[in-house]
């Protein structure tokens, strides 16, 4: 049997990666990583890690997804920074959805060492 490949789009099981980080076993290494973990936080129903992953400056008081959501695939078009060299980053995607997909440009920002969301531009 064959391990299904993680919601974030790419081929390793879900455990492997972006599991590590919704679990806290492990960090996201660059805003990218930390843009396909925070999309597959929303894949998984993870309010938890998204929360936890959000700006602290930006981050709402709570966060209700809706359990009727489905996700369907994931597109990073464009990253600027946001490697292990640099504090800022910014990733921008398509997101998939049945019935649409969401075009953002998202910000990201060191905090204490750790890669956090900011904020996001809707582009379409």
């Amino acid at each position: 049997m064959t391990t299904p490949s993680c919601p974030c789009g790419l081929s390793e099981p879900y455990a492997k990666c972006c599991g590590r980080l919704h679990a806290g076993t492990a960090s996201a290494p660059t805003a990218e990583a930390l843009m396909r973990s925070r999309y597959s936080a929303f894949v998984k129903g993870d309010a938890g890690y998204l929360l936890r992953t959000w700006h602290p400056t930006t981050r709402p008081a709570r966060l209700d997804l809706d359990p009727g959501m489905r996700w369907t695939g994931l597109e990073i078009l464009d990253t600027t920074d946001g490697s292990a060299f640099h504090s800022t980053g910014t990733v921008t995607f398509r997101a998939s959805y049945r019935g649409g997909s969401l075009h953002e440009r998202s910000r990201f920002e060191r905090v204490d060492g750790a890669w956090t969301y900011v904020d996001g531009e809707f582009l379409d």
